[in-house]
């Protein structure tokens, strides 16, 4: 089976971009299922309940989530209802709203067979505030998505490369996937580990690449940079493509077999 996994959606513009990629690259990739980390997809704080219901009806099948997952109030009652698939860190205190696990069922073109797939975001604990730290908790929560499911996607939301590192080869063989999100700079480093399991540090962003620090307009950073200025971020809208990865596995097993990155233009 063929899985997408796309990087921090950031703005509007990244939002539309997924709204009008996601429905073509399905047919065209042969996509069995679309995760997508929609963080920062309201300006880049949060996301907002419209945002949310626009990329679940234009074939996203789970949308995760980070840091910024309680900036936008609007989003706690999609958050809290079980039958909604998104997902924000697992590792966040247990009285903040929501869930970390997200299980949706999905068709296997390559066996005609309907298959379930769990996704857990987990955030990362250096450089980030977190109600506990994600390596305290991580087995517990996969062990009870391992008696359910065989295929598991990890979305490991951190800043430092070497938590995301670490957490790909403790979770080697036991998921099907761990990709990093947060940094907004795609890496080239996917692979599949010995164990069969697929990794890259990170995903990369879906949204403005062009005149743009990271989404956010580069004349508003550079002011900052220079002068210490600061001032309301403002998302870039020039240069939008949406990058990720594709992971292939069998679904019998969980096992990936290979894991390649993409970098798709939103005009494609």
């Amino acid at each position: 089976m063929r899985i997408l996994l796309v990087g921090d959606v950031f703005g509007e513009s990244g939002r539309r971009c997924v709204e009008t990629l996601v429905p073509r690259l399905r047919e065209r990739l042969s996509l069995d299922a679309v995760i997508v980390n929609g963080e920062n997809a309201a300006r880049g704080l949060g996301i907002f309940e419209k945002q949310a219901k626009g990329m679940l009806a234009h074939g996203v099948d789970v949308i995760t989530l980070g840091n910024h997952a309680f900036r936008q109030n609007e989003i706690f009652q999609m958050l809290d209802d079980p039958k909604v698939p998104i997902v924000r860190p697992a590792n966040m205190p247990k009285r903040s709203p929501g869930h970390g696990i997200a299980y949706v069922e999905v068709e296997d073109r390559s066996t005609g067979t309907t298959v379930e797939i769990g996704v857990l975001n987990i955030m990362g604990s250096v450089y980030l505030d977190v109600g506990i730290a994600p390596f305290e908790v991580v087995d517990d929560l996969i062990a009870q998505m391992q008696a359910r499911t065989k295929v598991i996607l990890v979305d490991m939301h951190a800043e430092a490369t070497s938590e995301k590192v670490a957490m790909g080869i403790h979770l080697d063989g036991r998921v099907s996937a761990v990709v990093g999100t947060h940094t907004h700079v795609q890496t080239s480093d996917a692979r599949v580990l010995a164990g069969g399991t697929a990794y890259v540090t990170d995903l990369g962003m879906t949204g403005p690449h062009e005149n743009s620090v990271l989404g956010v307009r580069s004349d508003i950073i550079l002011r900052r940079f220079l002068k210490g200025v600061g001032e309301r971020f403002v998302p870039s809208t020039e240069g939008v493509q949406l990058e990720g990865a594709i992971v292939e596995l069998d679904s019998a097993t969980g096992r990936a077999t290979s894991m390649e990155t993409i970098r798709i233009p939103a005009e494609d």
